[in-house]
């Protein structure tokens, strides 16, 4: 249905600008943020096990083993690749798909070259009769939809509703149907991971060419999943995110870095190490040394750890994603070491 999504694109941007919306309005009338239409699109369920699952756009989110807190956030992707910005999934039985096209077709309000096309591809049988009845219960029609962010590329999904029968893979010159892969790609961008604000030594303010220990909570730093599903085709996948580094960046070019390339690897589960009493003359294994004073002011310490992503899927599947970054940034005194004069 291309055109009723170009004015669906079209609504966004009018609406903006103060203009007049027409052509496919009714047939998006009853659209909500993600791009979907009907019942039952977007749902939340509490198991009995703790499990909370949450159904956005025809996929099923179990977010049960995800990050938490205020202060958790998204990954960024450590290279130029984005996850699905829209998708296809399954959306109707035949008879649902009926309920929803006749009424538009009867408002005529996208026009009867537009409908007498639908009719033709949905009920003469060019390629599907009569809402593909004599198919009910062996597959489902299969519509777009997107993500509620609406980031670039949100509106690429333009294929035409489709069928695909039950069991058989969705077309594959359809790019982001749903698959195992997809669906993990899909969990990927659902993914959340605490905050990596670090724990310093010195604490409240630390001293010109002071090694100054850096370390996060290891408790804190788990590996976190996602995992995205269909039911009604019985595919699933699971992504999963494993903390492997930290970098520290001082905020200023005065200072130095422990290790000298500013990231710390983790080790045995550990992020840095904490600094304890009788360590004040060892090197921290993760830290940062400044060479000047912040004055008056502070400098902006930004601690970002990286995040390996695998992911596993229905019948076996499963590989690698791009690594994800999470950062933040946190204000560091640093004074003059005070000579006492005798």
């Amino acid at each position: 249905m291309p055109a009723v999504r170009d004015s669906a694109r079209a609504i966004t941007v009018l609406t903006l600008v103060c203009c007049s919306v027409f052509a496919a309005q009714t047939a998006f009338a009853n659209r909500d943020k993600y791009g979907n239409n009907g019942d039952n699109q977007q749902s939340a369920d509490a198991g009995k096990d703790g499990t909370v699952s949450v159904t956005v756009g025809g996929v099923v989110f179990d977010r049960s083993k995800n990050g938490s807190g205020n202060a958790a956030g998204a990954l960024t992707s450590t290279t130029s690749w984005s996850p699905p910005p829209c998708w296809y999934a399954p959306k109707y039985t035949p008879e649902q798909l009926k309920k929803y096209l006749e009424p538009t077709w009867e408002a005529g309000s996208t026009g009867y070259e537009w409908d007498a096309k639908q009719r033709d591809r949905y009920v003469n049988g060019h390629p599907y009769k009569d809402f593909n009845k004599d198919k009910t219960g062996k597959g489902y029609f299969w519509d777009s939809f997107v993500n509620k962010d609406f980031p670039p590329g949100w509106d690429s999904c333009e294929k035409p509703i489709f069928w695909v029968d039950q069991g058989d893979p969705p077309p594959a010159n359809i790019e982001n149907a749903v698959t195992p892969e997809v669906l993990a790609e899909l969990a990927y961008a659902e993914v959340r991971v605490p905050s990596t604000k670090v724990t310093l030594a010195p604490a409240a303010q630390t001293k010109v060419n002071l090694p100054t220990w850096a370390w996060l909570d290891a408790a804190d730093f788990k590996p976190v999943s996602v995992t995205a599903s269909v039911p009604v085709i019985g595919i699933a996948a699971t992504a999963t995110a494993v903390p492997t580094s930290l970098r520290i960046e001082p905020g200023t070019k005065d200072a130095v870095t422990y290790p000298a390339s500013g990231v710390c690897a983790i080790n045995d589960g550990r992020i840095g190490e904490p600094y304890a009493k009788g360590k004040a003359n060892r090197t921290p294994p993760c830290g940062v040394r400044y060479l000047r004073s912040s004055g008056d002011g502070t400098y902006p310490l930004q601690a970002t750890v990286t995040w390996k992503i695998t992911w596993t899927g229905t019948g076996g599947t499963g590989g690698d994603l791009p690594d994800g970054t999470f950062g933040a940034t946190q204000d560091v005194v640093v004074q003059e070491i005070q000579a006492v004069n005798r």
